[in-house]
């Protein structure tokens, strides 16, 4: 009898009644939680129009007179001008530096092309005839007779162009020779690295004439002493 009361006191109601509240917690657990993450912002999100407003920062109030209307109007078209104008100085400013560049002015040439001993160097390049000068016109001709479907040209030129390539590194290191041989002798006091100005004079000799900065002040065949 004391285990058919005890089974029947913790069968239906004792069952029952723990899973019931074990359910409420649960739900009260799982409404938490769905609330904490679904009551993140609270407001909706802002439109891009919006968000790019915000940055630019607040808008000027439209005008409520026509001479408020008239005044602003003048600013805006003052400001536009003022940029109109600090743009055409820029333009003219780079235009009078690169001129004084062409003209060999040390205050603005860059630091490889200072000083009278790179000027010496110079003029010792223009003053002569370089097969080198024929660098930039050799690579269109590969250009040319690399895409050129015909073996037989395609042969011939890689033939000529490798030749003439030999030739021109061959030049390079004698006019490098040259100049550095002459510009110790013209600025003996000064320290001429062979490398270095080997490689200024290679380098001028390769670009077309028309091309170099700064411009040539010699013409060729020139004597330069």
């Amino acid at each position: 009898m004391k285990f058919l009361r005890r089974g029947s006191a913790t069968s239906p109601e004792s069952v029952d009644g723990p899973s019931d509240e074990a359910a409420e917690r649960e739900a009260v657990v799982v409404g938490e939680r769905g609330r904490s993450q679904t009551a993140g912002k609270g407001r909706p999100t802002p439109s891009r129009r919006d968000a790019e407003g915000r940055r630019r920062g607040p808008v000027a109030p439209a005008p409520k007179t026509q001479r408020e209307a008239i005044k602003r109007a003048r600013a805006l078209r003052g400001s536009k001008e003022d940029r109109r104008k600090s743009s055409a100085d820029r333009k003219q400013a780079a235009a009078d530096r690169r001129k004084r560049m062409m003209a060999g002015d040390d205050s603005v040439l860059l630091p490889r092309d200072r000083g009278p001993a790179r000027a010496y160097a110079r003029d010792l390049v223009d003053a002569r005839r370089n097969l080198m000068g024929l660098f930039m016109p050799l690579a269109v001709v590969i250009f040319v007779t690399v895409i050129v479907p015909v073996p037989a040209v395609q042969t011939a030129g890689s033939l000529i162009c490798l030749v003439m390539l030999v030739m021109m590194a061959l030049e390079g290191v004698l006019l490098g020779r040259y100049v550095v041989t002459r510009v110790r002798s013209r600025f003996p006091k000064e320290q001429i690295g062979g490398l270095s100005y080997g490689w200024y004079a290679f380098t001028r000799a390769t670009q077309l004439r028309r091309l170099r900065m700064p411009a040539p002040r010699v013409a060729r065949g020139t004597t330069i002493d």
